[in-house]
């Protein structure tokens, strides 16, 4: 979506948009995956993990971070990834809004 048209949706709206556009890829979701069961890593530790080039791994994260999914702290030489809850509590409470009025 242009960046000219997102101003005509509310902030809410285009906080989930690039929640789930960030979602919208399945390594992505195998690095949340990850994430959750390891509860914090560095990228090195995901390269081993997926089928994937550090350099896509690292693509991914950004991506992931910048949707606020995930957060990175600098820990000497690099960053250590894990999950952040936020943006997972927006989601789980617009699905249950959803879920709500879907089941009326």
């Amino acid at each position: 979506m242009g960046a000219t048209k997102t101003e005509y949706f509310t902030d809410k709206q285009n906080q989930i948009a690039t929640i789930a556009k960030a979602l919208g890829h399945p390594a992505r979701v195998a690095i949340i995956d990850y994430l959750l069961k390891v509860n914090a890593c560095i990228c090195s530790d995901i390269v081993t993990e997926l089928p994937l080039a550090q350099p896509t791994i690292s693509q991914h994260l950004k991506e992931l971070k910048s949707a606020g999914l995930i957060k990175g702290n600098i820990e000497g030489n690099a960053i250590c990834y894990c999950i952040d809850e936020t943006a997972f509590n927006i989601l789980k409470n617009y699905f249950s809004n959803v879920t709500s009025i879907v089941s009326e």
